[in-house]
């Protein structure tokens, strides 16, 4: 049984992100501009919906100060199938890793990957938030999987879609609100045909999906939620590539 990380960040401050390119894998741009999308991302989209600001930074000797988040950008990936991750670390703070190589070879952009950690680790980095559906299902509170595969430009960067709080708010009537950034999902709790959630029913966490062709294309190791949840971490995992009738784009 692994040891339980306790949380050392401090929530009452705007976290400073460290991020560090230990890739040698192609990013697909320019890292300073990568990472100046992503604080972008951040300010005009992600923020003014999350209420969670925060300051990334460059890290030029790939080292993360011991008061920042981190945020690392790798060449292969440390668990199985994922194209990346937000965790705790030892210390416990929140620690996103990019497997750069990983999302490559799985035809994906690491700006995408980037995007998606960041959003999650700024609403949950002590993964674990949730929320119930009308059911009494618990969805981990991860804004980015259930749009998982859908994205959008900033700065001419490829960035993942995300879900807005109303998503995880039954009490919405279907169409009254907007429920993720494009506007894709009309009702809370909608999982698109890319995407996927991390759920808690019966006393265990598992996997639900947005299509047929999205719960084929996940290997029985991957839901690493499941598993990685419980241990603090959480995990956007490589898929097959589906067409764009499987995907409803």
């Amino acid at each position: 049984m692994k040891k339980t990380i306790l949380a050392a960040f401090n929530q009452g401050t705007i976290p400073t992100i460290s991020c560090a390119n230990l890739a040698k894998t192609p990013l697909g741009a320019d890292f300073k501009k990568l990472v100046a999308a992503l604080q972008v991302y951040a300010d005009r989209h992600f923020t003014p919906v999350w209420g969670t600001p925060c300051r990334l930074v460059i890290s030029p000797d790939g080292r993360i100060p011991k008061d920042h988040w981190g945020f690392l950008f790798l060449d292969d990936a440390d668990a199985a199938d994922a194209l990346g991750y937000h965790d705790l670390t030892r210390a416990g703070m929140p620690l996103s890793k990019v497997f750069v190589r990983t999302t490559v070879s799985n035809g994906e952009e690491v700006s995408v990957t980037a995007s998606h950690e960041l959003a999650e680790m700024l609403v949950d980095p002590g993964i674990q938030l949730g929320a119930l559906d009308p059911k009494g299902v618990w969805y981990a509170y991860e804004t980015a999987d259930a749009v998982e595969r859908e994205a959008f430009d900033v700065d001419a960067i490829a960035m993942s879609n995300f879900v807005y709080p109303s998503w995880f708010e039954a009490f919405h009537k279907p169409g009254s609100v907007k429920f993720d950034h494009l506007g894709s999902c009309k009702k809370p709790f909608e999982i698109r045909p890319g995407g996927y959630m991390p759920v808690f029913k019966n006393g265990k966490w598992s996997q639900i999906f947005g299509s047929r062709a999205m719960a084929k294309s996940f290997k029985p190791a991957d839901h690493p939620r499941t598993s990685r949840r419980s241990s603090s971490a959480g995990t956007r995992p490589a898929k097959k590539k589906m067409s764009a009738a499987d995907t409803g784009c």
